[in-house]
């Protein structure tokens, strides 16, 4: 199997677990918001990243989202699906963006926190600007939940998938990184340099 056809049976495998655990492990992490579910999805979408690149995250995130939109998120429709793709590229593009860089455990410790803190700030600028349109909800009621409800929910989420990420990524990349699906300097998260 050479490397492209590699590359993107990997990207299909992980999307398609993404999609599995975002429809089957999904719940509500404030009493108060219970709109706003917790779900594992983007370890996956994270894992590939780091092995591929930004643009595979990305490309892997709108795949997932929109069959998002189809699925879980059918009531919330192009909404779902559009604060999903904002939400989990911006930690896919800043954390593998760094990881890309750095290929190190510290890379990938700074690229995931430096994305979850990213995904936090711009998931409040999207819900400021993008939740009144489409929920049609007053901008003052969705500010006033963007401190208390909005900001702890992203930095929960992007929070525990990240840690999911570290924790998982080292395990499986030994078995992606065989053959050439890496470029030859990337570096497992194992390594301490």
């Amino acid at each position: 199997m050479n490397s492209k056809t590699k590359k993107l049976a990997v990207m299909g495998i992980l999307t398609a677990l993404s999609v599995v655990l975002m429809l089957f492990v999904h719940f509500p992490l404030f009493p108060s918001a219970p709109f706003l579910e917790y779900d594992p999805a983007d370890v996956p979408i994270l894992i590939g990243a780091f092995a591929y690149g930004p643009l595979a995250g990305i490309l892997m995130t709108v795949v997932v989202s929109v069959i998002q939109g189809f699925t879980v998120s059918v009531a919330s429709s192009y909404y779902g699906v559009i604060m999903h793709v904002i939400a989990t590229s911006t930690l896919v593009l800043v954390a593998s963006g760094i990881y890309k860089f750095r290929h190190t455990r510290m890379g990938a410790v700074i690229g995931l926190v430096c994305g979850t803190l990213a995904m936090s700030v711009m998931m409040m600028v999207a819900n400021h600007f993008i939740t009144p349109i489409f929920m049609g909800a007053p901008v003052e009621v969705v500010d006033a939940m963007l401190v208390p409800v909005i900001l702890p929910f992203n930095l929960l989420k992007a929070g525990i998938n990240s840690v999911l990420t570290f924790i998982v990524y080292k395990a499986v990349s030994k078995y992606i990184i065989k053959g050439d699906a890496f470029p030859k300097k990337r570096v497992p998260l194992d390594s301490e340099a």
